[in-house]
């Protein structure tokens, strides 16, 4: 056997170690590469960053490896890398996953090496998240355009709002927004930048969304949570005689909501339908519907609600099993107070529209479903 093959080999083994069988840095498993300047086996993606970030990275199947590369990679590893450079990493500091878009892994890799936050020999947190001010240029999405100008963003702990100005010269605000009513998520795909933002926040009597990116790589993200599903789906009116039109959904697992757009870069939804539990009303379940009209597809999801039903359709019995999924955590979940005041809001959906849509979930497999209601009912601002 060549010193190769022999290397190749025991890197391998070495990748199938409980502490190296996932990425060090994301958490994906099976890791293909390694930074041997580390001593880390990471994933592809993660190998990337690191390139960027001038580490050294190899394949472990397809790289030549010297021997002392090799004997140092058996010496290191990544349990002894996590003990180093994860000592004391803060229980508030998010930990990209598998799935996570590049600027969350990249902001990570970062911190944890090149800045050496978590090792436990700087004060935590750095002076410089520690002002309790944020001023800085976003580019902003108009609201009923897709033209991105520059806007004035600012962030303050003090007085716990985020605030933007149309312009750079304004008397006075745009909005002031409270954090209590903020989430913010990385969506890159959706928006066309690496660092796309979408900002949600509750306004008066609807949900807000502002689409932003920045031209920067130090977007460190504030008050985050992902949604649990998101995309396109057909939807049709409720006495099932409408034609079947795209909308666009979003699965929001922390408020318990589905709310619906015209389209995905919308500033506001058409309307929101509240998930409960069993004991007060709410079930998730697999169906077949007969008398559905206009549907192509036929895996149904059946929700109900203490006041009428709803039918997904599924192109293919692995989505309606994704979906089933999905829902059912929702369906899961002890209502917080806050819930059971969102339940007797009345969340409802629509009457003026039922229709279909394309979902994505948070591990970025896309399915397809056709959502149709089963009885009719009176017109509401909310979905």
């Amino acid at each position: 056997m060549s010193n190769c093959e022999r290397n190749k080999k025991i890197l391998l083994e070495l990748v199938k170690q409980p502490e190296n069988s996932r990425c060090a840095d994301c958490g994906a498993p099976e890791p293909d590469w390694a930074c041997y300047k580390l001593g880390v086996f990471v994933c592809l993606n993660c190998s990337g960053i690191h390139r960027n970030l001038s580490s050294r990275v190899k394949s472990i199947r397809l790289d030549f490896w010297e021997d002392e590369l090799v004997e140092f990679m058996k010496s290191a590893g990544n349990a002894k890398a996590r003990a180093l450079y994860e000592k004391a990493i803060p229980p508030f500091f998010y930990r990209p996953q598998e799935n996570d878009c590049n600027v969350l892994r990249e902001q990570w890799i970062r911190a944890k090496y090149q800045r050496m936050e978590f090792s436990g020999e700087t004060k935590y947190p750095p002076l410089s998240y520690t002002t309790g001010f944020y001023e800085g240029i976003l580019w902003k999405k108009g609201k009923n355009n897709m033209q991105f100008q520059k806007r004035k963003f600012i962030l303050s702990e003090r007085e716990f709002t985020l605030t933007y100005y149309n312009k750079q010269d304004s008397k006075g605000p745009k909005a002031v927004i409270s954090i209590k009513d903020l989430n913010a998520t990385f969506q890159p795909q959706k928006i066309g930048h690496p660092h796309g933002l979408q900002i949600s926040y509750q306004g008066d009597d609807h949900i807000r969304n502002l689409y932003v990116y920045h031209e920067g790589s130090e977007l460190v993200p504030k008050i985050t949570r992902n949604y649990l599903k998101e995309g396109y789906m057909e939807k049709t009116g409720p006495l099932q005689k409408e034609a079947f039109k795209k909308r666009w959904f979003i699965l929001d697992s922390e408020n318990r909501k589905l709310l619906y757009l015209r389209d995905k870069l919308d500033a506001e939804e058409l309307g929101v339908l509240f998930i409960g539990t069993e004991s007060n009303g709410y079930s998730i379940k697999a169906c077949a519907p007969k008398h559905a009209r206009g549907n192509k597809w036929k895996c149904g999801i059946r929700v109900e609600t203490p006041e009428r039903q709803f039918v997904f359709m599924c192109e293919q019995e692995r989505e309606q099993r994704e979906w089933l999924d999905a829902l059912r955590k929702v369906l899961c979940q002890s209502m917080s107070p806050q819930d059971h005041t969102g339940e007797e809001a009345g969340l409802n959906i629509q009457s003026s529209q039922i229709h279909g849509h394309w979902l994505l979930l948070d591990d970025s497999t896309a399915c397809s479903l056709v959502l149709t209601p089963t009885q009719t009912f009176p017109r509401s601002k909310n979905l």
